[in-house]
């Protein structure tokens, strides 16, 4: 059999049990990842996915890589043979065998070091919290100023990765945003708190009537109060072109679930996992636990970005740097990044 199907066979966790089960079920499996995208007009990148021998089994999948497809009356002839077990060491993805052998080498031997470790053991990566009605919840200052809100009920907030630039959100960034009065001030009600009359009036404005009726505000209780507030050490962008931005949080703000708040594990600084972060190695560790969305757009989950391997390469030569850097352009090449 034979079937056009999603890119993301080569690296979907709903994609592994499809592969684990033709490998049990035919003697031949080859997948064929094409760059071009076989359909222009779709944001969908497509394989191909041929089997054959029924009945059987087989410990290798055949993977070939091509820049664009053209018809042929038989499979290509050339490709790797990706062993089940090697497939399953690299989290049951195949999007890494898009890389040179000697590029997969490097890395795993930078992931395997002593000083290596991943960021999942050195910081807790979750979401921001999510309001369930955004515009309402954030304020612009002036806003804030006519309705009487005290300041002490506002705190300052990243609300998307557009903010995460230039290292770190420090007081100048936020004052900057102040004096632009962008909506930037989460109204942060405990569950418990007494509610002055300036902020019960704006809750039983007509905005505040709407808020409460949306899907996330009325299931809590109260309404009001957003959950999973924290002032996190560093905010990472989810959703990138270059690849995900690590900014420290000097200002204390806190963030929606736009951006990834980061919590560091004892022993951890934002400055070293800043340096860490700037690794060629750590680069193409993102590239290859995040995923492609299409666009050119990499996204990284948090449970991906637990996975990224921090690894020094100050002892590295020249060439093996460089190899490194042209493995983090083959993979942006082949998510459509320019």
């Amino acid at each position: 059999m034979a079937f056009v199907v999603p890119a993301e066979i080569g690296h979907a966790p709903y994609a592994a049990p499809v592969l684990e089960y033709m490998a049990k079920s035919f003697d031949r499996v080859h997948v064929v990842a094409v760059k071009e995208k076989l359909f222009p007009e779709l944001s969908e990148d497509c394989w191909l996915l041929y089997a054959e021998g029924y009945g059987g089994s087989c410990d290798e999948y055949r993977f070939t890589a091509i820049d664009r497809f053209t018809f042929s009356p038989t499979l290509p002839r050339d490709g790797a043979a990706v062993t089940v077990e090697e497939w399953k060491q690299w989290n049951c993805r195949l999007r890494p065998f898009l890389l040179k052998a000697a590029a997969r080498e490097l890395y795993s031997r930078a992931a395997r070091s002593a000083s290596a470790v991943r960021l999942g053991d050195v910081a807790r990566v979750g979401i921001g919290y999510v309001t369930g009605a955004n515009e309402f919840f954030h304020l612009r200052p002036s806003q804030a100023e006519r309705l009487g809100i005290d300041h002490r009920l506002l705190h300052p907030a990243v609300r998307n990765g557009k903010s995460l630039s230039g290292g770190c959100v420090d007081a100048d960034r936020v004052s900057s945003w102040m004096a632009a009065d962008d909506p930037v001030l989460l109204l942060r009600l405990t569950q418990d708190a007494e509610l002055p009359a300036p902020v019960r009036r704006y809750l039983d404005s007509k905005p505040g009537r709407e808020a409460r009726e949306t899907y996330k505000c009325r299931n809590r209780k109260p309404w009001y109060s957003v959950p999973d507030v924290t002032v996190p050490d560093g905010f990472l962008s989810y959703m990138s072109g270059g690849g995900p931005t690590l900014v420290s949080n000097k200002a204390g703000c806190v963030c929606t679930n736009s951006v990834h708040a980061v919590h560091l594990a004892k022993g951890m600084t934002m400055p070293r996992l800043m340096r860490l972060w700037a690794e060629p190695t750590t680069s193409l560790s993102c590239e290859l636990e995040g995923h492609p969305l299409g666009g050119g757009m990499l996204k990284i989950e948090p449970r991906e970005a637990a996975r990224v391997v921090l690894a020094e390469t100050a002892s590295h030569s020249d060439a093996d740097r460089t190899t490194l850097d042209e493995a983090v352009v083959t993979m942006k090449r082949w998510r459509h990044y320019v």
